[in-house]
């Protein structure tokens, strides 16, 4: 068994699939949208003794899905190679990073593969230095194509306002507007999944 794998069962995961090898010895492991929920996977994070939690204003996470353009491969677990946590984009929206992604031939994260990989190396997430998941939108009811202005992201609680001073330091799962910039945000991405 993966060191990977292992460690998503000591978390406490019930995951009986095998991903197979790791393609690079770089790869993380990424549990699929569909077996375990979005905020399920969150409260597994940690930094420090901080638990990580979605932030009070986003009760509709599971409702964010993969975008079309995304290809998730159809197996509960899965390698995510090349992975970057776009720093280089900071202060850039949603809106201008997609394509910017897109013409690097990068994929964005969704926020699943971004817990996941926070799960697997914890220490990606620093402060000032944190990411979106914009490969998962919530899509409207109408016109069709059209989805929620909101994005998630992954950042470390100031501890202020409705998430409690408890909070402060741990691991956030948390929205940003699609066109808004933020200087401490990157865009987490990949080259490809296997």
């Amino acid at each position: 068994m993966h060191a990977q794998t292992r460690r998503l069962l000591d978390l406490g995961l019930q995951v009986d699939a095998d991903p197979g090898p790791p393609p690079t010895e770089d790869a993380i492991l990424a549990v699929h949208h569909e077996v375990v929920p979005a905020a399920d996977l969150a409260v597994l994070l940690r930094r420090g003794d901080k638990p990580g939690f979605v932030n009070v204003d986003m009760p509709d996470l599971a409702e964010f899905v993969p975008v079309p353009e995304v290809t998730i491969p159809n197996r509960p677990l899965y390698w995510l190679v090349g992975i970057d946590r776009g720093d280089d984009l900071q202060s850039w929206s949603p809106e201008e990073a997609a394509p910017e992604l897109a013409s690097r031939g990068r994929s964005p994260l969704t926020v699943h593969e971004g817990i996941s990989w926070l799960l697997q190396r914890p220490e990606v997430l620093e402060p000032s230095s944190c990411f979106m998941t914009i490969a998962s939108r919530k899509p409207k009811a109408r016109p069709k194509g059209a989805y929620d202005a909101r994005t998630p992201a992954i950042w470390i609680s100031g501890g202020t306002g409705r998430d409690g001073r408890e909070t402060k330091g741990a691991p956030k799962v948390g929205w940003c507007w699609w066109r808004n910039r933020h200087t401490w945000l990157g865009f987490a991405s990949v080259t490809r999944r296997v």
